[in-house]
């Protein structure tokens, strides 16, 4: 039985050490490409700044800064944060 697996081991590391490294194959060296003309300057088209809002899962809808609703049944208003970047739930003061 030990002679079966040095047989096997023998025969497995001769047939691996007997395999050749594929050589890297070249990659063919591209054609010159003539230079691109110059695009046309294009005037960037003004970025419009979206209002902060904030999302109730309750409503499945997106609320602007101001708005007023009721999320699990508390009644809040929809407030940008101290960035002013994004809105966020408060509580509507009485």
């Amino acid at each position: 039985m030990r002679s079966l697996f040095i047989l096997s081991s023998a025969i497995l590391l001769s047939a691996c050490a007997g395999q050749q490294a594929v050589p890297e194959k070249s990659a063919p060296a591209p054609a010159p490409v003539a230079a691109p003309a110059a695009p046309a300057p294009v005037a960037a088209a003004p970025v419009e700044k979206k209002a902060p809002q904030c999302y109730s899962g309750d409503a499945g809808k997106f609320f602007n800064v101001g708005d007023k609703t009721t999320v699990s049944g508390i009644e809040v208003i929809c407030a940008t944060n101290s960035d002013g970047k994004a809105g966020q739930w408060a509580a509507v003061k009485k």
